[in-house]
């Protein structure tokens, strides 16, 4: 009896031991396509830290912390709640995206930010999905590169897949839901201590440098795309010392400090000019001191943004590490062969399609790179039915999105909405591939 509860205690330690020690002693180094996957592994890691940590999540970090701090859970529960009205709330979710240009990585902290505040499922979910899957740039470029059809079929769908996933998750989970929300409604929150339209400016500062920081190089440099892009840091520099005039005039921010801050900030844009990301993380680390060293609301904003950060980043990282070895970077090749899912995806087939919403919904996406990705595999033969479901899998998923998501909702309400995201991305690309072929 004494041997068996002993093997009970440490039978599961010592499996993981065991496992890991033959993961190591069988590695199939040597192996060209093994060695190349994990080379792939390391390079879509490093290529993420370089293009979307310091402006993509760390100001979304920000932001949901800001929602935490300023915002009252009364007016999400008002406009977002689970008893909040439907058309509204569902309204307000689904075409946040049209605004915000985030990946399905960088809306994750803004995702948990409003569910934490006592967004209902349904909305938050709607909120997830929508976010990165319908921003007006990704529509815009889906119908420049692959047609009106395919770009209108994808703005679409994916505002009534937003709308339909919550309203079925919110049916799931509906006790449960009330459950959570009532007791939050039961916690006591901070008085708000200024009127709107200051949290307004504030929140509008924070999302601009968000959006315009990211804005993405248009295929067309004329035009209005094109104008935004040339000045997107002039907006941005702009934005930014909004944003520090307003927590020195409303937020109690010491002078002194915004002042010093605002002046390493410029000067670093003057000795980098052509190196506009220098002088932005000069004015984040500005930011963090700022915050991190003040003991009234500005310091909560600190501690709520870096507890988004310390749950979020290492489960992205490790999610695009394993995201990389299988699939590779975006024209690479990683333990997958691409010509398996060149071939996977032929045609419109209901197999063809499931294979597109599947692989779409592991590979990670930044904005805007689905688009030539998928006019490649359509250049390889990839169906129309197929590019629309990879289309509105694939920006909304991610491997490493779902990992941060299973931190929030749990693993079952993480497998559903996955699994709803993949068949109505499935059955849509099956139905308009069938009509596109008429």
């Amino acid at each position: 009896m004494i041997g068996r509860e002993r093997w009970m205690t440490i039978w599961k330690p010592m499996a993981a031991i065991l496992a890991i020690f033959l993961a190591f002693y069988f590695l199939p180094l040597g192996w060209s396509r093994f060695d190349n996957a994990l080379v792939e592994a390391l390079a879509l890691a490093q290529w993420y830290a370089q293009e979307h940590v310091i402006l993509c999540l760390l100001p979304a970090f920000y932001i949901s912390g800001a929602i935490a701090v300023f915002i009252s859970q009364a007016s999400v529960m008002r406009y977002l709640g689970a008893g909040a009205n439907k058309i509204l709330a569902y309204g307000v979710a689904s075409v946040s995206g049209t605004i915000l240009a985030v990946c399905s990585c960088t809306v994750l902290p803004l995702f948990a930010g409003i569910y934490r505040m006592g967004a209902g499922l349904g909305p938050a979910i709607a909120f997830l999905y929508s976010g990165p899957a319908i921003n007006v740039l990704a529509i815009v470029l889906t119908a420049a590169v692959l047609g009106p059809s395919l770009g209108t079929a994808r703005a679409v769908g994916a505002i009534f897949f937003s709308v339909v996933i919550g309203l079925i998750m919110a049916a799931l989970y509906r006790n449960e839901d009330q459950a959570r929300v009532k007791a939050q409604v039961m916690a006591s929150f901070p008085e708000i201590l200024r009127p709107l339209w200051q949290n307004m400016l504030y929140f509008g500062s924070l999302a601009g440098i968000l959006v315009f920081a990211n804005w993405a190089k248009p295929q067309e440099v004329a035009g209005l795309w094109g104008a935004i892009y040339a000045a997107k840091w002039m907006i941005t520099a702009f934005l930014g010392a909004l944003l520090a005039v307003v927590l020195w005039r409303w937020f109690g921010a010491r002078w002194w400090k915004v002042a010093v801050a605002v002046l390493l900030t410029g000067g670093a844009a003057l000795l980098f000019p052509a190196q506009p990301q220098v002088p932005f993380v000069v004015g984040l680390i500005g930011l963090t001191v700022l915050t991190s060293t003040s003991q009234n609301e500005l310091g909560d904003w600190f501690d709520q943004s870096w507890g988004f950060a310390r749950q979020i980043l290492p489960l992205l990282f490790v999610g695009v590490l394993i995201a990389g070895f299988l699939l590779g970077r975006p024209g690479h090749e990683g333990l997958i062969p691409s010509t398996w899912v060149a071939v996977a995806v032929g045609g419109n087939s209901l197999l063809a399609n499931f294979v597109a919403s599947f692989l779409g919904a592991f590979m990670y996406f930044a904005t805007l790179t689905e688009v030539p990705i998928v006019q490649g595999l359509v250049g390889a033969g990839m169906g129309q039915g197929p590019a629309l479901a990879l289309l509105l899998a694939g920006p909304a998923l991610s491997l490493p999105n779902m990992l941060v998501i299973r931190s929030v909702l749990g693993t079952q309400k993480t497998l559903v909405f996955v699994t709803l995201v993949i068949v109505f991305a499935t059955l849509t690309g099956w139905i308009y591939g069938a009509w596109f072929a008429v």
